[in-house]
């Protein structure tokens, strides 16, 4: 009877210490993070849905929840207003504007460094700048980001309100009203709406950063107190983002498009519109200084977007600019390993 007992019991232990061997060696437990998008699905969320699709956040030790978005506005709002989410992605004007209000949120990554904001305008219609458009007719949505830089941008074509005829559409609308010939141009978000209109309107866009109207466009923030809470979780997505940026723009688009499809089969998105979207969105990346990754906050974007938006009154022109982005976060290279081509 001893002996069994004894056996039973050497069978006890060698059973915890198996057990106890399996949990030192099992992969430590995800951190959760959620995340606000800008938009419904669209090519520059193309990052985040491949990094998904292929596991990436994972690998950083991430379970990442992305929930679509309607509005940048909204999105900031919502993100630098509560505690529902760690991140956002939105345009970042909306953020400076809401920063520079009182609401405590500051850039992580910008991806997209140059303003997204111009004049859709066909092909063939000979129109470079403000000076071609006296006489037109213009669609734009008064309450969106583009409509308090429209006499800005019309005064570098010694152009005021009064020579042309606009158009107030709502932003549902404005695609449609353009594409279908009932406005002979229109100011909107190039890199969504291009692809779109181009299919039944060939396009091309005259864009506001060419003519002295730039600032960062598309990239993620977070309130501040997120980032002191949840620092390295926020720099691990960003910076897998990131990465997931310099894959996609190495040849392998169209991968990103079949994610966004997978990640959102609902959605029924037009894999043409994707590809245009996301190839849409690459000039607007700019191009990195030498030794410098996607992105990384660049100081003198920020110097210039306080430029931008104060002289139309939307922040204050003393305003700080390094005040709006956390430095420091955004290290692609250190995924350079798992993100192979």
């Amino acid at each position: 009877m001893h002996s069994v007992m004894e056996r039973i019991g050497r069978r006890l232990v060698l059973a915890l210490a198996v057990a106890c061997c399996g949990q030192a060696l099992a992969a430590p437990p995800l951190e959760p993070l959620k995340v606000r998008l800008d938009w419904t699905p669209w090519g520059v969320q193309a990052a985040f849905h491949l990094a998904q699709h292929k596991g990436w956040y994972r690998q950083a030790g991430l379970d990442v929840a992305l929930e679509d978005g309607n509005g940048s506005v909204t999105t900031v709002q919502i993100v630098g207003g509560g505690d529902s989410f760690d991140v956002g992605h939105a345009a970042l004007a909306s953020m400076m504007i809401a920063r520079d209000k009182g609401l405590p949120v500051k850039a992580v990554a910008v991806f997209a460094r140059h303003s997204d904001i111009g004049l859709l305008v066909p092909a063939d219609s000979g129109i470079e700048g403000p000076a071609q458009l006296k006489g037109k007719k213009v669609a734009y949505t008064a309450g969106s980001l583009e409509a308090p830089f429209i006499d800005a941008f019309l005064a570098r074509g010694k152009l005021a309100k009064g020579d042309l005829e606009l158009v107030n559409v709502d932003a549902a609308g404005k695609a449609s009203t353009y594409a279908v010939g009932r406005a002979d141009a229109a100011f909107s978000t190039i890199p969504f709406f291009l692809p779109v209109v181009s299919q039944n309107r060939p396009s091309k866009a005259v864009r506001f950063a060419d003519f002295g109207l730039d600032m960062p466009s598309f990239g993620l923030f977070a309130s501040e107190q997120k980032l002191a809470e949840r620092r390295d979780a926020i720099a691990r997505f960003a910076s897998v983002s990131a990465r997931a940026w310099e894959y996609i723009y190495a040849g392998h688009q169209d991968e990103a498009v079949q994610a966004i499809l997978a990640q959102r089969p609902q959605a029924r998105l037009d894999a043409r519109v994707l590809r245009g979207q996301i190839d849409a969105l690459r000039d607007y990346f700019g191009t990195p200084a030498a030794g410098q990754r996607v992105g990384a906050p660049v100081p003198a974007d920020w110097v210039q977007a306080v430029k931008t938006l104060s002289s139309v009154g939307l922040v204050r022109a003393d305003a700080d600019p390094a005040a709006f982005y956390a430095p420091g976060l955004v290290q692609p290279e250190r995924y350079d390993a798992m993100v192979r081509p």
